[in-house]
């Protein structure tokens, strides 16, 4: 397989799936030089993320119990 043909059937199936960004880019955080407040507001996000998982986490041990 060539790589135009390579290159063809990778866009064809991101059209049929509906694919619309890469996945890895979405879930790995990023190298790139990115400000302070930022950063800040994603370890705030993550932090109340985390809590989130944790008080869900107690309600289904209480279920279980």
């Amino acid at each position: 397989m060539s790589q135009n043909e390579y290159d063809s059937a990778i866009a064809e199936f991101m059209r049929k799936k509906g694919i619309t960004r890469c996945p890895t880019a979405c879930a790995v955080p990023t190298h790139a030089a990115v400000p302070e407040a930022d950063r800040a507001a994603l370890r705030d996000y993550n932090e109340a993320k985390e809590a989130a998982r944790i008080e869900k986490s107690k309600s289904f041990q209480l279920f279980a119990a």
